[in-house]
């Protein structure tokens, strides 16, 4: 599964990237907003650290503008991925521009019916939200199952991108499903690293090791 981070904050796309486990980064407007930096300007840096996708989204509404505001972005970096909502317009502009060779990243997925739209539309990647769904009584795994489901019926070829993850539990069981990325505030990807027991093995180790005086660099 890849990871891409689901941040605009610079310092945490190169603490990830350093450590090769970064595949991608996602933005939204929030983000951008959040950061204080100019749009284009934080996006050209991601796309320097980040060879994969970087998703960068419109904020128009209607097929016309939205292809506009596609055009500018797309000529940020090769590695840019148009994101637009699951909206007829959205789907319009993704079936246009991924017809010329462009990613695209529907967004703002909350069923399987409409990520079986963003794929008959050519989506790279679907983005269904499986903390929002959580908070609205929903369970977000059981629509990554049957995004699962439906895409192998008809071997698609979008991109299953887990968003809005709030937790560890919430990447595991997106792997165990089979999704294709999940996108995670680096907080998240960070907590995979910790166990306990980790911690206590290390503790136990550097102990064993003052205990014989010798030092590898010596």
């Amino acid at each position: 599964m890849k990871f891409f981070a689901d941040t605009a904050e610079l310092d945490d796309i190169k603490e990830l990237a350093a450590t090769g486990l970064l595949d991608g980064v996602t933005t939204n407007p929030s983000l951008i907003a959040k950061s204080g930096r100019d749009f284009m300007e934080v996006t050209k840096e991601i796309c320097d650290i980040v060879d994969g996708p970087v998703s960068a989204e419109v904020v128009a509404l209607d097929h016309e503008t939205m292809m506009k505001e596609a055009e500018v972005l797309r000529k940020i970096a090769d590695n840019v991925c148009i994101k637009v909502p699951l909206t007829i317009d959205g789907l319009k502009t993704c079936k246009s521009l991924t017809s010329d060779g462009t990613m695209v990243n529907v967004t703002l997925c909350f069923s399987a019916n409409q990520a079986l739209l963003a794929a008959k539309a050519g989506a790279s990647f679907i983005s269904p939200f499986v903390g929002r769904h959580d908070d609205n009584g929903f369970n977000g795994m059981e629509l990554i199952e049957d995004i699962r489901l439906v895409y192998d019926n008809y071997e698609y070829g979008t991109e299953i991108l887990v968003a809005s993850v709030r937790h560890v539990i919430h990447v595991l069981e997106s792997a165990k499903i089979g999704a294709d990325v999940m996108t995670a505030p680096p907080k998240v990807i960070q907590q995979l690293f910790n166990h306990t027991l980790t911690d206590k093995g290390i503790e136990g180790f550097l102990k064993d090791w003052k205990s014989t005086g010798q030092s590898i660099l010596a």
